[in-house]
């Protein structure tokens, strides 16, 4: 696919914004779904158009969802604002984006050295974190649902080799989240671009580094033209979870099968998005390396350990946020990963690594 199909915006502009809420015909109902992706991007673009399909089918039609890309009805990172306003009645995205409006919602999202795509889901249906995840967005009268995840990202793409710590120092680094903070503990200047900036950004000079999501999606968006040294392992992200907000008085009208078909929706792409991920990662890394010259490398052991450093700093801070909601999200967040982590151990790491000790991988 070509990259400048993925940087194109639509054009409804005043148009669009004047699409007021939720228009109803012959007993069905016409929502808006904004989105932080450009249309169709292979990844999370192709995710919210799933969404958006699947509610629409499986409400029986009395639900129709319109897909809008980033930039045709409100700009990617206005997704929230306008779910949260009504603008739009729900959005495809990831809690990545929302820290300036708590810093606890971005462990919904994606931790540094924290929770796997299994686990982030274990966390939200065993562990309490449904819950604290319904409390913190209710607060902005959204209603949100876990719907994907991308599995382990990528520690980036670099124009020079890393080869200690102390090379990331003044680097210039797209990335988002908590993984922004841990970035900034080592030195760089993290910036929250989009994809598509990020590729600009690399090429122009005005980035140094970056990291996106991985293989299929980071493929698409051409960034081995513009810079060769690909990094791992993600520890800023080792998943990164998808998520539907509904804007909140939107869902509680509905009556009770409807809120659970946009629920089942939801739920039941979490693990097809994430397979597909999975998947369409490894082929897309061995392309890369094959017939564009894109070198893999992992980061030097003393690159990790300061990574680490950083990152239970950043976890540290929020144990002590002055919010005593992100308190508790930090401290079910860690309850979750130290009882789930210490089990995985003795099974799927344990098999991981045995399966890489016999079969090389």
């Amino acid at each position: 696919m070509e990259r400048r199909a993925f940087l194109k915006t639509g054009a409804l502009g005043a148009a669009a914004a004047t699409l007021a809420s939720p228009a109803i015909a012959q007993g069905k109902m016409q929502w808006k779904m904004v989105t932080a992706w450009p249309k169709n991007l292979p990844g999370p673009g192709v995710a919210a158009q799933m969404l958006a399909d699947r509610i629409t089918t499986l409400s029986g039609g009395r639900i129709e969802v319109k897909l809008f890309a980033a930039g045709e009805l409100v700009p990617g990172r206005g997704a929230f604002d306008a779910v949260s306003e009504g603008t739009a009645e729900l959005y495809h995205a990831v809690p990545a984006y929302w820290g300036s409006k708590s810093k606890g919602i971005l462990l919904f999202g994606s931790q540094p050295f924290g929770l796997r795509a299994d686990e982030q889901i274990g966390w939200m249906y065993h562990g309490g974190g449904q819950t604290l995840y319904d409390e913190m967005y209710g607060r902005f009268g959204i209603k949100p649902f876990l719907c994907g995840n991308s599995g382990p990202q990528w520690g980036g793409w670099f124009k020079t080799e890393i080869n200690s710590a102390e090379d990331l120092k003044g680097l210039k680094f797209r990335t988002t989240g908590l993984a922004s903070e841990m970035a900034s503990k080592l030195g760089m200047a993290a910036e929250a671009t989009s994809g598509p900036a990020m590729f600009q950004g690399l090429q122009t000079g005005a980035l140094d580094a970056g990291e996106f999501i991985g293989p299929w999606t980071d493929s698409a968006l051409g960034y081995y033209q513009v810079a060769k040294n690909y990094y791992w392992p993600g520890v800023g992200e080792p998943s990164s979870a998808e998520e539907c907000g509904v804007n909140a008085d939107v869902f509680a009208e509905l009556p009770e099968d409807l809120q659970q078909v946009v629920k089942m929706a939801c739920e039941s792409l979490y693990n097809p998005v994430w397979t597909e991920y999975t998947t369409k990662h490894a082929l897309a890394l061995k392309t890369m390396v094959d017939e564009h010259g894109v070198q893999v490398k992992m980061f030097p052991e003393d690159v990790i350990t300061a990574m680490g450093a950083a990152a239970k700093e950043v976890l540290a801070e929020l144990q002590e946020d002055e919010d005593e909601l992100v308190r508790r999200i930090t401290e079910s967040f860690i309850a979750y990963r130290d009882s789930v982590g210490g089990y995985m151990t003795y099974a799927d790491n344990g098999q991981m690594n045995a399966r890489a000790s016999v079969m090389g991988y």
